[in-house]
């Protein structure tokens, strides 16, 4: 099921520790207090089974016609079986349904083949963020 998650939930809380396992550990990389602060203002989408969060994502405004979507990670034994693809959809659907045109994101290079069977469009050339590959992409919704 997903769902939105209110700020401060413990499915909020807990979809924080699916971001740090699967994209911050690997890294060697924390949380800054500051930038958790920030993303009271940010949608967060979260994927579950049983109670457990098996995925999440951030959405964050950029204007008033774009979202641009972050920090998306998924359970490692849920991985392949549809949850980041059901997350995109309902994120869409709740960006157009709030009057949103598009979507942009920073993908991760391994992520790209992903956003691309979901119609997502490469823009720009490759560049490093958290000292890994990334591109920029974005799907008019």
């Amino acid at each position: 099921m997903v769902s939105i998650a209110v700020w401060g939930s413990r499915t909020q809380i807990q979809s924080l520790g699916l971001r740090y396992e699967v994209l911050r550990r690997p890294l060697g990389l924390f949380f800054d207090p500051d930038d958790l602060a920030a993303e009271q203002n940010e949608i967060h989408i979260v994927a579950s089974e049983n109670e457990e969060v098996t995925g999440v994502m951030l959405l964050k405004p950029l204007l008033e016609t774009e979202l641009k979507m972050r920090q998306v990670a998924v359970a490692m034994h849920r991985q392949g079986c549809g949850v980041g693809k059901e997350m995109v959809r309902f994120a869409e659907r709740w960006a157009r349904d709030h009057g949103f045109q598009s979507i942009s994101l920073h993908a991760r290079l391994t992520a790209v083949p992903f956003y691309l069977t979901l119609d997502y469009c490469s823009l720009g050339d490759e560049f490093f963020e958290v000292d890994i590959p990334h591109v920029k992409m974005r799907k008019e919704l």
